[in-house]
């Protein structure tokens, strides 16, 4: 539906802003707004993820069942990990200087009031 409720509540709920540009989760158009056709662009999760070798300083961990944590202590804000996400689901800070990524919380699910995003295990 393109109503961006799931990014305002990843920003506000889990980054603590009211800028959707802190969100998680991009919500964008596949092949226009007047198509209908939307995407949501979030991490997928990655039972082993590729951007974790793109991380020089170790910043990135795997998280048990799949996805990443980050160690913002390691982090050195080169953005190399936003390199290594296949899916583009890593998204840059500019004031915190740290790398944006889904943590799976649910958030997102719980405030879409179309129902269109669904949380699960694989």
């Amino acid at each position: 539906m393109g109503c961006m409720s799931c990014m305002f509540a990843c920003a506000r709920r889990v980054r603590k802003s009211i800028s959707v540009a802190k969100s998680a989760i991009r919500i964008k158009t596949k092949g226009g707004y007047s198509s209908g056709n939307m995407v949501a662009d979030h991490c997928l999760g990655c039972e082993e993820p590729p951007c974790i070798p793109f991380c020089p300083t170790g910043a990135l961990v795997k998280r048990k069942n799949g996805g990443i944590i980050l160690k913002a202590d390691l982090c050195n804000g080169c953005k190399k990990c936003i390199e290594g996400c296949p899916v583009k689901a890593i998204f840059w800070d500019e004031e915190k200087k740290l790398p944006i990524f889904c943590i799976h919380c649910g958030n997102c699910v719980s405030f879409c009031p179309h129902n269109c995003l669904e949380i699960g295990e694989l």
